[in-house]
């Protein structure tokens, strides 16, 4: 994060068509520091606000009007296609590891799909926000844990240790090296012979054109 986006409280445009919530969360948004620029009903609103106001952060429903399936998604998907220095917050009622998925396909900088129960953490929530809007990830545990039920077992993840899958999976989620140590109780040393053994076991060699953290994260979504 520069010094610049430090100093200045992060622009929120707000996508919730549900009235309550988002006036909900525009004020708790407003009072964790942030400045929202505007709040939205609908995905076609919501990609007006953003070329309009430009934000430097979109909290979004993924299901909104007309349809309430996916516009939230979609509008999503184009503000990183058209915007790709907005940072984009999905929020979601269910795990919908689909959803997830499509939203971190390519690129995961930036992100994040969390459900609105986490909301009710202002802490952690907030917290999320920050990391995406300074290019990190944010991906709700539930929805991780859903994407290892089902890849578990595929190679080569299969080669990894459980203490290797706990740090990919806190990857996953957007952690870094300090957070990760912190949650698993654990040295910041050993965290870090950990990701070296997943680079390995995940054939992901150092190479000045890849961002090898990302890759292994991709691969741990994808499967293997």
């Amino acid at each position: 994060m520069t010094a610049a986006m430090a100093s200045a409280p992060a622009r929120v445009t707000i996508a919730e068509d549900s009235v309550l919530l988002r006036e909900g969360l525009a004020r708790l948004l407003g009072e964790a520091g942030f400045e929202v620029v505007d709040a939205v009903g609908d995905g076609e609103a919501l990609l007006r606000s953003v070329g309009e106001k430009q934000p430097d952060v979109v909290v979004a429903d993924v299901r909104m009007p007309p349809t309430h399936s996916d516009e939230g998604l979609r509008a999503a998907l184009v503000i990183r296609s058209r915007w790709p220095e907005v940072a984009v917050l999905v929020l979601s009622q269910y795990v919908e590891e689909r959803y997830a998925t499509e939203l971190l396909a390519g690129d995961t900088r930036g992100v994040g799909y969390l459900l609105k129960d986490r909301v009710a953490d202002v802490d952690s929530f907030v917290e999320a926000l920050h990391r995406v809007r300074a290019g990190g990830t944010a991906l709700d545990p539930e929805v991780v844990s859903q994407i290892f039920a089902r890849s578990r077992r595929a190679a080569p993840l299969a080669a990894l240790t459980r203490r290797e899958r706990e740090v990919l999976a806190l990857m996953a989620e957007g952690r870094s090296n300090a957070g990760i140590a912190e949650q698993l109780v654990i040295g910041e040393g050993a965290v870090e012979k950990h990701i070296s053994g997943i680079f390995m076991k995940l054939a992901l060699p150092a190479a000045p054109t890849d961002h090898r953290r990302v890759l292994a994260v991709l691969k741990y979504l994808e499967g293997g």
